[in-house]
């Protein structure tokens, strides 16, 4: 992650449209066009503007020319960088047009977070900020700050130090970020501030959050658009962190075979929401069904015999009876708060049909009495449809990482979701461009089975001319979903993908490959550089596992950390060493004050979970687990490792490129310090180089190896 300072425009108005990544890579496509007297004309604007991704394919450049030379007089007239803005929003007016009106997602989490057109809606600022009061008063540090008045900008002022999102992810998802990596004083100076940005942003993207252009000065400046995304996005994750049949395996009733369960598996939470909605409203007698958040409740009719039929005990016959619409959310609202159901909306909003809001209220209701059979049966089943541990946990990285990457499609399920190959072309073709021929590809939905089957079989090819180890691996297996396989594949790709990023720094490896000993061998080095003697011994590499799958074995060779650690780096499960490599890279990023010696499985622990948000405050976007370091699970530490050498490299990177590291001082216009990939994340035209994608990097990809935890006697094909 390089250093970079905010890009500041003149007018206030017009910067409030973007954000510091956005403003950041329109910089760099305007400064392209300079020509040899640095001089940018509005005629030289068309060939780049259709080629900006908010345009492409639905302006073309003579469309683009055409409504410039009705703007401009004269197309030989210079233009600045402000005119380039001021161009880009009519153009991007101009193509919303075209496409007749804005796109809505469907899924909150694969909204993506923009500053065009932005607008701020009140009550869900006030649901909100209840959330946020309800479960954050007791916190020690923000009690002293809460209740937060819903009315005033009293939590975009608090969400400025950081403390408030990280505090609230960790509500969300327990244990996500170690409390002691947060900067907790009531004055933060520009470093800390931008320290607890980037680890809320890296943390963020670690529970499934999509952070596209959003950035750390972005959140320093309070931007609400952008707050309150994110903040929604958090609270989401937490009302619906349920509605999974690993936590919820009553789910199961809501399908009759096996097929169904499959399908159930890949849907997205809030599918699964409606699908348990409509589940329950046919038994009550409802005749219609409902297909989404916001048209299809506003009448409250839904809701009325939802309640009803979950808890009778508390219906009215008044609540179907009344005909006017807000006296019967009123009624609906009241029968909720008796089953002590959360109010996230207002009658108002039930009949205006706020999607986010009536989305937030099912899922208060689905927590509180979900109705669902406890047939022993049937859970029995659902629990053999859930995966092992180890399975689990990597396919959650999986998951995270390839949501991380800011492709089209969004991931629920990774087995389920690539089956088609859609998904996996699309990875493909964000880690190496151009490497996927779309006219042979088949988007979803696809009917015909044998689409799917093309679609894979291209993504196997691919994957052997990056010298993949794919032998006797055929589209089928992905198809068929072939767990292991589809594990095996994802993990080279990251791999690929990590070695890459590390290959592509221009200062530093010369254009050369670069080895899982290179990494090795520099962290020791780093490590030893500060006069410390710890140091990790060379894995064995070369290694050739085999799995067996079916009827035959797969074998796989990689030049990568062996599946069997040395018994002299089982030390390594202290932790230690990758805090002396943190401290090494950046000696004022680890607290030693709160370092254990490591000594028990506590302390281990607690080492671990530490090791894990220090990295991310840094800037490394990582989604290991601390169980994975103090399991010394080889790929996740190559991850970790990889990670933060990339974060040290692009730094020195940044000195040899001449680029002065701005220093942290009173004047907040400089966009510090650390503003790290996470802060960039990826941006829309991919300009912003940081982090990038796979366990090391932080912008376009934000990567997070698979997590293993398997038993030394039981080596797998990658990653299993």
């Amino acid at each position: 992650m390089s250093n970079t300072f905010a890009v500041n425009v003149s007018d206030p108005g017009l910067q409030s449209q973007f954000t510091q990544v956005e403003l950041r890579s329109l910089k760099s496509k305007f400064m392209t066009l300079k020509n040899q007297h640095g001089k940018v004309t509005v005629g030289d604007l068309p060939p780049v503007m259709a080629k900006l991704k908010a345009f492409t394919g639905i302006l073309t450049e003579d469309e683009v020319k055409g409504f410039l030379s009705d703007s401009h007089s004269d197309l030989s007239a210079e233009s600045d960088f402000e005119d380039f803005l001021r161009s880009y929003l009519s153009l991007h007016a101009q193509a919303t047009s075209k496409l007749g009106g804005s796109k809505n997602s469907s899924s909150f989490l694969k909204a993506t977070t923009t500053t065009l057109l932005h607008t701020i809606i009140e009550s869900e600022k006030s649901s909100y900020v209840a959330h946020i009061n309800s479960y954050l008063r007791d916190d020690p540090f923000l009690k002293q700050f809460l209740p937060l008045d819903p009315t005033s900008n009293e939590l975009f002022d608090l969400a400025k130090g950081g403390v408030l999102l990280c505090k609230l992810i960790n509500v969300a998802v327990p244990g996500t970020i170690d409390d002691r990596a947060i900067n907790t004083k009531r004055v933060l100076n520009p470093w800390e501030r931008n320290e607890n940005h980037t680890l809320c942003l890296n943390s963020a993207k670690a529970i499934g959050c999509t952070v596209v252009n959003i950035g750390t000065q972005d959140l320093v400046e309070g931007r609400p658009h952008l707050i309150l995304g994110l903040i929604s996005q958090i609270i989401k994750i937490q009302l619906l962190a349920d509605l999974n049949l690993k936590k919820t395996p009553q789910l199961v009733e809501l399908v009759d075979d096996s097929k169904d369960v499959e399908e159930l598996l890949g849907l997205a939470p809030e599918k699964i929401l409606l699908k348990w909605m409509n589940f329950h409203l046919k038994k009550a007698g409802y005749k219609k069904t409902v297909n989404n958040y916001s048209s299809d409740l506003k009448d409250g009719e839904a809701y009325a015999y939802l309640l009803n039929v979950l808890s009778p005990e508390h219906c009215t016959p008044a609540t179907l009876d009344t005909k006017d619409p807000t006296e019967r959310a009123k009624l609906i609202l009241d029968h909720a708060e008796k089953m002590n159901c959360k109010r996230y909306l207002t009658p108002k909003d039930i009949v205006e049909g706020s999607s986010n809001l009536n989305l937030a209220f099912v899922a208060q209701i689905f927590h509180e009495r979900n109705g669902l059979s406890t047939d022993h049966r049937k859970i029995s089943f659902a629990e053999m449809m859930t995966d092992d541990v180890l399975t689990s946990r990597e396919e959650r990285c999986f998951r995270l990482w390839i949501n991380s990457l800011g492709i089209d499609s969004y991931v629920n399920n990774v087995f389920e979701d690539v089956r088609s190959g859609w998904i996996l072309l699309e990875v493909l073709d964000k880690v190496s461009p151009g490497s996927v021929i779309w006219k042979h590809a088949t988007k979803p939905p696809i009917k015909m089975p044998f689409r799917k089957v093309e679609n894979c079989n291209q993504v196997i090819r691919i994957g052997k001319l990056m010298n993949f180890s794919l032998v006797n691996v055929g589209g089928n297996d992905i198809v068929q979903g072939n767990k292991k396989l589809i594990l095996a594949f994802l993990w080279q790709l990251m791999r690929f993908n990590m070695l890459q990023l590390l290959k592509n720094l221009r200062f530093r490896s010369g254009g050369k490959e670069i080895s899982d000993s290179d990494i090795l061998n520099w962290a020791n080095k780093k490590v030893r550089s500060t006069g410390r003697t710890s140091h990790v011994e060379s894995f064995k590499v070369n290694l050739i596992f085999f799995f067996l799958n079916c009827d035959y074995y797969v074998c796989c060779q990689f030049s990568h950390f062996s599946d069997v650690v040395e018994t002299q780096d089982k030390r390594l499960s202290n932790g230690l060493f990758f805090l002396e490599l943190l401290s090494a890279v950046e000696p004022r990023v680890v607290n030693w004050n709160v370092v254990t010696k490591g000594e028990s499985d506590d302390e281990k622990k607690l080492n671990a979970t530490y090791i894990v948000s220090v990295a991310r405050k840094l800037g490394c976007s990582i989604f290991l687990l601390p169980e994975d370091i103090v399991e010394v699970n080889q790929k996740m530490i190559l991850t970790l490792m990889a990670s933060i050498m990339y974060w040290s490299l692009q730094q020195q990177e940044a000195v040899e490129a001449g680029e002065s590291s701005p220093t942290p001082s009173t004047t907040s216009t400089v966009t510090t310090a650390s503003e790290p990939s996470p802060a960039s994340s990826v941006n829309d035209e991919d300009e912003i180089s940081s982090f990038s994608g796979l366990t090391i990097d932080d912008n376009a990809s934000d990567s997070s190896v698979t997590s293993r935890t398997e038993s030394d006697e039981e080596p797998q094909v990658v990653n299993e």
